[in-house]
């Protein structure tokens, strides 16, 4: 599945790359295009985080009236969810979405030749064939890497055969050679930068996420009943606070370990997907919230 949307992806990527002639560039055009695309979800997950606020006022009310009837307290908030038009799982398409982009993309950057350049497997088991038979070093897990840094001699060892120049990609992208992988590359300091800054922009990320999540959180406390059904719904929000803000780290921390082992280019595609993130929440946060003063 993963393998079908690369190669969807790669005929973009390409498409972007033959415009621009540069790797770097085209993987930049590409993530505000994917942006754009899922503007739509974006804007759907913000109206629901909202709606989801104020639809835990009302299920705090369920369950303090139903608390000792389990099965009456599921059937209102069901109804509930009914009611409101939402539903109890509608967080969960945004993080299949996530997962899906996330292994799609670095299927895409680990094997540029195949879902970009479209070129056979039969002709890429060839020219790792014909390094290998030189005594040359190839990476199991980046093969078509190897081949792009390998061209000029590729090209000499096939003169006449058109499809080499396919392997040609210009991978350097203001000063960083894109094709390196950091785990291999650990004494050169240029392999770091742009890591480091997709850290800093995720760290910026979750500090947003966590500052909405504490004001949500703060307004609702203010609400809670006074003794000791209060202290235990105010120690249900702290709970429900760590668990979001362990989550909120769990997609960082698995991006930023797969970067390590994988070429720069899906390196700079999450910094610059993060950047358009950060300032998309903060645009869609003003503009829902004067909707909201409005209709108000």
């Amino acid at each position: 599945m993963f393998e079908f949307f690369a190669n969807i992806f790669g005929y973009l990527l390409s498409f972007l790359y033959n415009f621009v002639n540069n790797y770097g560039l085209a993987i930049i055009l590409f993530t505000v295009i994917i942006k754009l695309l899922l503007l739509p979800l974006s804007i759907k997950q913000q109206r629901t985080m909202k709606k989801s606020a104020k639809l835990q006022e009302k299920m705090k009310t369920i369950q303090f009236k139903y608390k000792n009837d389990q099965e009456k307290m599921n059937q209102e908030i069901m109804e509930l969810y009914k009611t409101e038009k939402m539903s109890p799982f509608s967080g969960c398409l945004t993080t299949i979405v996530q997962f899906l982009l996330l292994l799609s993309i670095f299927y895409l950057v680990r094997s540029p030749l195949t879902f970009m350049e479209q070129i056979p497997a039969e002709e890429i088991n060839k020219y790792v064939g014909q390094l290998q038979e030189e005594g040359k070093e190839v990476s199991q897990a980046y093969p078509e890497i190897d081949l792009i840094r390998e061209y000029n001699w590729l090209k000499e060892k096939n003169p006449e055969d058109q499809q080499i120049e396919k392997i040609n990609l210009q991978m350097n992208f203001l000063g960083l050679d894109l094709s390196k992988i950091p785990q291999q590359n650990l004494t050169d300091y240029t392999v770091y930068i742009i890591p480091v800054l997709y850290i800093l922009s995720s760290f910026i990320s979750i500090r947003m996420t966590t500052a909405m999540q504490q004001k949500e959180n703060k307004k609702k406390k203010e609400m809670v009943i006074d003794g000791e059904t209060g202290k235990a719904e105010e120690n249900e929000m702290d709970a429900v606070m760590q668990t979001n803000k362990m989550m909120s780290w769990m997609m960082p921390i698995m991006s930023i370990s797969i970067a390590l082992i994988a070429p720069l280019g899906l390196a700079l595609y999450w910094l610059v997907s993060n950047i358009l993130m950060i300032l998309e929440r903060l645009i869609l946060d003003k503009v829902l919230k004067a909707d909201e003063e409005e209709k108000a």
